[in-house]
């Protein structure tokens, strides 16, 4: 390995000294520098030479592991891992060629999936904000320019998402739109042109049928991928190449799971080679139970072919209608360009108050509150699905997010039939089948945001006795 003397000075003034050791391993990785099966200095070695604590390094290792560029056996040195892949050149991709069924079942009830609790949204911290701003904006955020959206709030969501996401980016990649829905929209708009009805979108299967549905609005045939263990395969892709690729790569929409390094890999260099952009929704990482969030695909695209979306709808609540979008650069002007026209923008004064809240340290600490919330009730939900519904269910990790996914055991149940039978008792959970695109497993996705801990064996219960009556196979 070469000699840590030999790596760049880290940078003491900015901080974030553990996210610095594991940035420069992780790149020299990625580029060929430290090549698969490389042994890695030890942790204590890599401190002293450093100059940092033991700990930071431990880290750093850690996030490494985690994410799999390194592995390690009980008793033997950590090495850098095996994955099929090319050094990142570096280099832009070609620009993509010629720029210029959404099933609703019942909201508001019981396991609902994809909603945060708003009743612990800090009421007097935004409310201040907001009151702030409301009586103090400045004249030049009050006209026509910036549709974009302010410095200030772009300033203090990358400050966010490279710290806690990977992200890189420069302030002015930084689109604040009203949601992901719209975000989706936007740059679908862009890449898939109205005059060629056959431009082709591959989805991750099964997928976010939102995302489906806005991708179909926009023209798209889509094509889909299938998903597993180690999320979309794009080995599986078939027929012509697709102008976009829609993948929620970090906690994948609904099964939960987190691509592998060599999917992610792969998937960027098949981007970077057939000028394909890929969106990356980041909707609900952020809440991770079982360990720290996975790095964000953008953060190790060297090709700028990730547009990374991404919403405060999950983190803090719906009502204030603020999403944003990473976008690579060469499509900026073209990305702003449409949002003009389609008058895509979020209040200046919510802009303003938010970025004020996120300056504040205000919503880094709302987030920090609900991750152990919602853990807790995950594991409650989780632990109750086992006990209650153990024999018809085969109910997932749970490791993070705001819903758990679990399959029927005998994969042919009915699984829309069982849901409208549930939810008319007061649920609200949604049918997995109806979220593939292609043939289809069937299972039950539920919410665990508003199920407080203590609630969630009743309930459980309560879905086993439903199930006890209905024609389910076991």
């Amino acid at each position: 390995m070469t000699a840590v003397a030999q790596w760049p000075a880290l940078d003491r003034i900015s901080g974030d000294l553990e996210g610095q050791v594991y940035r420069l391993m992780r790149d020299r990785i990625l580029h060929g520098q430290l090549p698969p099966g490389q042994r890695v200095p030890s942790t204590r070695v890599m401190a002293v030479s450093f100059g940092v604590a033991r700990s930071t390094v431990v880290n750093a290792y850690d996030r490494l592991k985690a994410e799999g560029y390194l592995h390690s056996t009980s008793g033997a040195a950590t090495r850098v891992a095996a994955f099929p892949t090319t050094p990142l050149s570096g280099q832009s991709a070609p620009p993509p060629p010629n720029l210029p069924r959404v099933t609703e079942f019942k909201r508001g009830g019981l396991f609902e999936p994809g909603v945060p609790d708003v009743s612990t949204f800090p009421h007097a911290a935004w409310a201040r904000c907001l009151g702030a701003r409301g009586r103090s904006l400045r004249v030049h955020d009050l006209g026509y320019s910036d549709h974009g959206g302010i410095r200030e709030l772009r300033e203090a969501i990358l400050e966010h998402i490279s710290a806690t996401r990977g992200v890189v980016a420069r302030p002015e990649q930084i689109v604040i739109v009203p949601s992901t829905g719209a975000a989706i929209g936007l740059l679908a708009g862009l890449l898939l042109q109205p005059d060629h009805p056959g431009d082709i979108a591959w989805m991750e299967d099964p997928g976010y049928a939102s995302a489906q549905a806005i991708l179909r609005m926009a023209g798209a045939s889509l094509v889909p991928v299938p998903c597993n263990a180690e999320g979309i395969d794009i080995a599986q892709g078939t027929g012509p190449s697709p102008r976009l690729i829609y993948v929620t790569p970090s906690h994948q929409y609904p099964t939960g799971v987190t691509m592998s390094l060599p999917r992610r890999l792969a998937l960027l260099e098949f981007a970077r080679a057939n000028g394909v952009i890929v969106l990356e929704d980041d909707y609900d990482s952020e809440f991770q139970y079982a360990s720290r969030p996975i790095a964000a695909l953008q953060g190790i695209d060297h090709g700028e072919v990730v547009a990374y979306i991404g919403t405060f709808s999950k983190t803090l609540a719906p009502g204030l209608r603020v999403a944003y979008a990473v976008i690579p650069s060469r499509l900026l002007a073209a990305t702003e360009a449409v949002q003009r026209l389609r008058g895509a923008v979020v209040p200046v004064h919510i802009q303003a108050a938010l970025a004020d809240f996120m300056r504040e340290g205000r919503f880094r600490a709302h987030l920090r509150q609900m991750n152990a919330i919602y853990a807790e009730r995950m594991m409650a939900t989780v632990e109750a699905l086992r006990r209650h519904c153990g024999d018809w269910l085969e109910v997932g990790e749970g490791a993070g997010g705001l819903q758990v996914a679990s399959w029927f055991r005998d994969g042919k149940t009915d699984d829309v039939a069982v849901v409208r039978a549930i939810n008319s008792n007061g649920f609200a959970v949604r049918p997995i089948s109806a979220l593939y695109l292609g043939p289809a497993r069937s299972g039950l996705l539920l919410g665990i945001a508003r199920m407080e801990a203590q609630a969630a064996d009743a309930a459980a219960a309560r879905i086993a006795r439903l199930l006890a009556t209905m024609p389910v196979n076991v």
